[in-house]
């Protein structure tokens, strides 16, 4: 015997974009608020120094640039998978 899980794939399709999309966009905020500090200065024991170095600086750069398009790829399929869900 054969059970059927009945389910709206279409609907379950949408919402699981729009997750990866919120999860996604959330990072491409902190990885771009985090790239930004590069510039901040911090003060340890009388030495002033950037919060973050030039690695550091670049690594988070790569990082920002990937959260966008990984995010941008998410909203085109979020897009596509509302069209699929919607009648």
């Amino acid at each position: 015997m054969v059970t059927q899980i009945d389910a709206n794939w279409n609907f379950l399709d949408f919402v699981y974009h729009f997750v990866m999309f919120v999860f996604y966009f959330g990072a491409f905020l902190l990885e771009a608020a985090a790239t930004s500090l590069h510039d901040l200065q911090c003060n340890t024991t009388m030495i002033v120094e950037p919060l973050l170095n030039d690695n550091q600086y670049n690594i988070n750069v790569a990082a920002t640039i990937f959260a966008f398009m990984t995010t941008a790829c998410y909203g085109c399929s979020l897009g596509l998978a509302l069209r699929r869900w919607r009648p």
